[in-house]
Order: structure tokens, then sequence, then C-alpha cells
């Protein structure tokens, strides 16, 4: 026990660490990168964005795919408009190897997008361009290939053949590098838990020590902290599901499962657990990379797995957002089948229910999605007894919210209205937007799988980018909330370490609280005793 609490005090003192460093990016975000898409109070838009000077991308070097030269690059307008083509109101229009639509990047070359992303000394980047393509980037290449041609154009562009002059070049462009390297390790920070980009940043850093020391310095302390705080609740959480993985009472009687304590003894107030119930989403979500939605669909890096570099799964902060609303369903359910008595079980229907309303008011879908599955699961559903006498109006509300009939249609209404209010929100409660997080998986994978991301001329599809960004901007904002509410490490610590039942715990829990109605479930109920009472009697 003294073990849990020290692990659940490191969590919670992370939580609270991170929160601060997000607060110094947020600061960042909204400062620096006003034209990011994460940044903008409005809702992102493709359409909306250029990147600038598009005849820019086309200044290859000589080592370069691709001849075009600055003047080339200058006289392109009398190309483009003769390339011009019109589609309805919109005009297409091809420089180089970049197209254009209506002033928007539509599609290119991935040897001119990584072109575009190089500043020079009168050019930078557009930042929602620099977003999007750092984001999708990785489906066509490793981050750290990137950041190493990225690096390698920027040094080679200065260079004329006399060292004195190529000193002097570099340092007029080093302040514009520094920032693009600091909007890459502000906005995906886990990109740098792989050793050869943090080599790679450590070169930088040395190319530019004479002109920017201290901006350099402060970035990577900035990165390092981050990175730490990222070990260390990864490390916690692992523990704490350990400790969540032991087993509640034996089922082999009632009695030995009513002396376990259930939630009504540790918060009786729904308001109060729906509050904490928002802290565990808010603090979650807050370690999830913008990259992890992308990086499911990347192509696998052929040297991830080589001694030395970093070999956690790219995935896993999402991943373990993924088994907590699991385990949040799963609580309910057991929550309800474990009582001895039937008046009991529906009073703790009843709160639930409660609960599921609150986090609908506060704005957070998640945790509401997740206890109307724990409820609508079948061990508690054949409980027919115990739901006669609960009054289910509220829930039959709150289902009809989560319907998904006509792809969520009800939820996808109030999620909009959620986002409308956190936009002219007067306090940080209101602000508050927690997705039904499943679902925002399933949109960017269904977005992914149902656009090509290479057009027929070789072409990489910037349009479907823009659109992965857009899914993915909106994330972002919302983990941007710092959760107002105040916190009680009781209920938290009972939520997310009190043991839980696997589903054939709850099948026979479910049988011993009202008993099965014919043969098949007497059939199960008999089977499931004597497999779980030979797995209890070997451990």
């Amino acid at each position: 026990m003294e073990l849990l609490k020290r692990i659940f005090t490191t969590l919670v003192t992370i939580f609270a660490s991170v929160s601060s460093v997000n607060a110094k990016e947020h600061h960042y975000t909204s400062c620096a990168l006003s034209e990011n898409p994460y940044s903008s109070p409005q809702p992102y838009s493709p359409r909306q964005h250029s990147t600038s000077c598009p005849g820019r991308a086309h200044r290859h070097t000589s080592g370069s795919s691709g001849s075009s030269s600055d003047q080339s690059c200058r006289n392109n307008n009398n190309v483009a408009a003769a390339k011009a083509r019109f589609y309805g109101h919109g005009v297409t229009t091809s420089y180089g190897e970049m197209c254009y639509h209506d002033n928007s990047l539509v599609s290119a070359s991935l040897e001119a997008l990584i072109q575009h992303l190089v500043p020079t000394v009168d050019y930078y980047p557009d930042r929602s361009y620099v977003f999007t393509f750092l984001l999708s980037s990785r489906l066509f290449l490793p981050p750290y290939e990137l950041m190493t041609r990225v690096c390698h154009l920027c040094v080679e562009q200065q260079r004329s053949g006399d060292a004195l002059l190529d000193k002097i070049r570099f340092r007029e462009v080093a302040p514009k590098l520094v920032q693009l390297l600091t909007e890459w390790t502000e906005t995906f920070p886990y990109d740098f838990r792989d050793e050869r980009m943090m080599r790679c940043l450590k070169d930088m850093t040395l190319h530019v020590a004479r002109g920017d020391e201290v901006t350099m310095q402060q970035m990577t302390q900035r990165l390092i902290k981050r990175l730490s705080a990222l070990g260390q609740y990864e490390e916690a959480v692992a523990a704490l599901n350990v400790v969540a993985m032991e087993r509640p009472a034996s089922l082999k009687s009632k009695q030995a499962s009513a002396q376990r304590s259930d939630v009504l003894s540790v918060c009786d107030d729904p308001f109060v657990l729906a509050q904490q119930l928002t802290h565990i989403e808010l603090d979650r979500l807050s370690f999830i990379g913008p990259e992890e939605f992308i990086q499911t669909f990347a192509m696998k890096d052929p040297l991830e797995n080589h001694k030395g570099f970093f070999r956690k799964r790219k995935t896993s902060n999402l991943e373990a957002y993924v088994s907590w609303f699991n385990r949040l369903s799963y609580l309910v359910a057991t929550e309800i089948c474990m009582p001895m008595k039937k008046k009991h079980r529906a009073r703790i229907i009843e709160f639930f229910i409660d609960v599921a309303q609150e986090c609908f008011n506060i704005g957070n879908f998640n945790s509401l999605m997740a206890i109307i599955t724990g409820m609508n699961m079948s061990p508690v559903a054949r409980l027919k007894k115990t739901w006669n006498k609960v009054n289910t109006d509220k829930f039959e509300i709150l289902e009809h919210q989560m319907d998904p009939s006509s792809n969520f249609s009800n939820y996808r209404t109030a999620l909009r209205g959620a986002t409308q209010r956190s936009e002219t929100a007067h306090s940080s409660q209101e602000k508050i937007v927690i997705p039904f997080f499943s679902l925002l998986i399933k949109d960017i994978y269904f977005l992914n799988e149902g656009c090509a991301s290479r057009l027929p001329n070789g072409h990489i599809n910037f349009e479907k980018l823009w659109e992965l960004a857009k899914q993915v901007s909106e994330f972002l904002v919302w983990r941007q909330v710092v959760c107002p509410f105040d916190r009680e490490r009781r209920i938290l610590q009972y939520l997310v370490t009190t043991p839980i039942f696997t589903e054939d715990e709850l099948h026979l829990a479910s049988y011993e609280s009202e008993g099965p109605e014919n043969n098949m479930e007497k059939d199960s109920r008999r089977s499931l005793r004597s497999s779980l009472l030979h797995r209890e009697n070997r451990t």
C-alpha cells in the first residue's frame, strides 16, 4: 500500500509538472505560431491556408532532384499563367513540382515539399505548412531522415566556396533554422526519443552556437524536460496498471465479495466523481503526441529495432488512453455486478447515470461513453430485476445522445456545440472538450484509408495532409485545457487502481446476483465456476 501511494504521488506530480510545461508550450503556440492550425480559435480549413512564396519551393541545391533555378522561379509567373486550369470557380496552378488550387497547396513531389520546409535568410515556411508536413511526412520517410535532409539543405544552400563568406551567410540564416527546430521540438517532442534525432539536433547546435547559443540551450532544456516527464509518466502508469491487475474479492462466496469497498463508499457525489474522471482524461490526453495518430499508418522504420535506438511503441500513449476507456467501462460493470443486494445494485446504476449526465454537462464525452458502454455490457444488461428498480428516463436520453446510428450524428452535434462553447468560453470549465476518443481515431483512420497518399503522377496528395492536420489540430486545442477542478486523491486513486473483473468474472458475478434464466445460462454459470475456481486455486 505504501508503494502504491508513492507511485500515485509520483504520477500526480508528473501531471502537475507537465501542466506547467504545457502552459509554456501553449504560450509559444499562441504567440510564435499564431498561424498554426491548432493555435487558431476558428475551425481549421485547408482552404484557408496557402504556402508562402509558391515558387520558393523549387529553388533546389545542385544535389537535389529537379533543376529549377532562382531565375526560373522568378520567371515562373508567365509559365504558371499558361498552365492555369479552371474548375468551376477555382483556379488550379502549377509551379514546377508544386500544384495549387485557389492559392492552397494541393499536391507536390516529396523533394519539393522538403525543400519548401527549408528556411533561408528572406524566407520562412508558412506555419500551418510546417505543422501539416511535420505531422504527416512520417507517412513517407522517418522523422530523423527528414530532419537530416532539411538541416543538410539549409547548410548546403549557404555554401559559396569561400569559408568566411559561408560562415557569414549561415549566421544570417541561423535564427530561422533555430525557429524551425523550436517548432519541431515543441510540437513533436516525442520524435526526439530517437537518438538519431538528438544527434542531429546536437550537430545543428554546434553549427548555430555562435549566433543563437542561448536559444538552442533553452530549446534543448525544454525538450529534455518534456521527455523526462514522459518517461516518468509511462513508468508510473505501468506501475499503477500492475496494481490494478490484482483481482477483486474471490467469487467463491458472495459474502467475501461483499466485503469489498465500492465506489459509493469512496464518493457519493456524481458531480465530484465526474470532475475526477475529467482530471484523469485531461491528464492522459496531455501525454498523447499528435504524431501518434499518424504513426499508426506510417511505414515501419527498418532500423527501429536496431540496438541503441528507441524501441518503445510509437503509439504507446494513445494505446494507454484507449486502455483507460476500457478500464472505466469494466469498472462500471464491476461496481454494478458486485453488490449482493438488488437495492444496492440499483442505487449504483442510478449513481452512474448521474455521473454520466454530469460528464455530458462538463463536455467529457469519453467518460460518458465509457460509462454507457459499461452499463450496456451483457452481464449488466441481463440484471432485469435490478433495472426494474431504476428510473431509466435519464439514461435513455444519454444513450440517444451517443447513439451510433447515422455515424454518431447526435454525438457529433453535441460535440460541435461543446466546441463552440469552448471557443467563446469565459471560464476554464467551459473550455473543456474531451471527445469520444475511439471515434476520433476511427475518423482519422478512415480519412487515411479513404484517400490516396500519392497521386497517379507520383505527387503527394497534400489535400489529404491538410485534412489530417485539421483533425489532429482540433485534438490539440482540446488537449491544451488545464482541468479547473480540485483533485481528490483518494477518489483518483480508487478510479485508477481498484481491481476490476474480467469478462468471465463479470458474467459469473451477474449470475450470482440474479440466477440463470435458461439452460444456456445455467451451463454458462457452471462452466465459469469451474474454470475460475481452477484458476484461483492455481494462483
